[in-house]
C-alpha cells in the first residue's frame, strides 16, 4: 500500500501558517508529500525547502486570480497538487497549511487506510476535528465548528475539490466514507492577534473582498467572536511543540460564558448530551 501526501500553499510565513508542522506531522506515513507553493510574496518557498526530508516534492503553482471570488482558487489548487500525486499510490492524504495531525493518530490511520484499502465502495477516510482558538488551551465547540471533514481520498482523479476547497465530490456527488478514530487540529484561529487581523484581511480577498492594508494597531478580537470555547485537556502533536512555547500573548477566556441564542443553545444541548448533531450539513455519505 502506498499513500500519498498533498497540499498547497502560499505566503505561508505572512500569513503565519503552521505549514512545516503540518508536513512534518504525517511525513512517517507517506510515501512521498506534495507541496504545491502558489507564488508568494514572502519566502514560503524557502521554507519548503528547508523541510529535510526525501519525501517532499516541490511544485510551484500560479495562482488564477480570476477564481478568487467564492474562494474557488483554493480548490483548484488543491486538484493541481492532487494532479500530482503517483499514478502508483492507492491513498492521498490531504492537509491544509493550518492542520496537524498528531503521532499518536498515525498507527490508526495506516491501520484503517489497509482496513479499507480493497473495498472500493470505501471512496475517503472522514476525520474527526479539534478547532483550537485564541491560545493553544482553547477549543471550540460550538455548532459553526465543522466536526468531521474528509482528508483521504482514493487515488482517482476524477474526485474533485468542492467549493473553496473544503471537501471532495466525484462526479459532482458526496463521496462514500468510513469515519476513523484519528482527529485533525486545526490551528487556523491561533495566531497573535494582530497576525491573525492580518490573515483575516488578506484571506478575505479570496471570497471577493477588497483587502486593505492592515494597521499595526489593529488587532482581532477573539473574545467577541467566541461563542463557546472549552479548555483542551489533551497534549499537541510533537511537532507543535516548539511554536507552541513562543506563544507570547494570553487571552483572558471564560468558557462557562456561551454567547449563543436560544435555538443554537438548544442544539448545542442536544450534542453535547447525546452526542448528535442534528441538521447538520454532511459533505460526504458515511458508510
Amino acid at each position: 500500500m502506498k499513500i500519498s501526501g498533498f497540499t498547497f500553499v502560499r505566503n505561508a510565513i505572512k500569513l503565519d501558517y503552521p505549514v512545516t508542522q503540518s508536513i512534518r506531522s504525517i511525513l512517517p506515513i507517506v510515501d512521498e508529500f506534495i507541496v504545491l507553493v502558489g507564488n508568494s510574496s514572502d519566502e514560503t518557498l524557502a521554507l519548503i525547502r528547508s523541510i529535510d526530508s526525501p519525501k517532499i516534492k516541490i511544485v510551484e503553482s500560479v495562482w488564477d486570480e480570476s477564481l478568487k471570488t467564492g474562494g474557488r482558487v483554493l480548490a483548484a489548487e488543491t486538484d493541481k497538487a492532487f494532479a500530482q500525486v503517483s499514478a502508483d499510490s492507492d491513498w492521498a492524504f490531504y492537509l491544509q497549511g493550518d492542520e496537524v495531525v498528531h503521532e499518536k493518530y498515525l498507527d490508526e490511520i495506516v491501520k484503517s487506510a489497509h482496513r479499507y484499502l480493497n473495498d472500493f465502495k470505501v471512496e475517503g477516510l472522514l476525520f474527526k476535528y479539534e478547532h483550537f482558538y485564541g491560545t493553544y488551551d482553547y477549543v471550540g465547540d460550538s455548532r459553526k465548528w465543522y466536526n468531521r471533514e474528509i482528508r483521504m481520498i482514493r487515488n482517482d482523479q476524477s474526485i474533485k475539490s468542492y467549493l473553496d476547497a473544503q471537501g471532495f465530490r466525484k462526479d459532482e456527488r458526496k463521496l462514500n466514507v468510513k469515519l476513523i478514530e484519528a482527529y485533525i487540529y486545526h490551528y487556523g484561529w491561533v495566531k497573535h492577534p494582530h497576525a491573525q487581523q492580518v490573515k483575516i484581511a488578506t484571506v478575505g480577498t479570496l471570497w471577493g473582498g477588497q483587502g486593505t492594508p492592515t494597521a499595526d494597531d489593529a488587532f482581532f478580537d477573539y473574545m467577541n467572536h467566541a461563542d463557546s470555547l472549552k479548555k483542551f485537556m489533551g497534549t499537541h502533536p510533537a511537532v507543535m511543540q516548539q511554536r507552541i512555547d513562543q506563544q507570547n500573548w494570553t487571552i483572558p477566556f471564560d468558557p462557562r460564558k456561551k454567547n449563543m441564542s436560544f435555538k443554537k443553545r438548544l442544539l448545542y444541548f442536544i450534542e453535547k448530551t447525546t452526542g448528535k448533531r442534528l441538521f447538520a450539513y454532511k459533505n460526504y455519505r458515511l458508510l
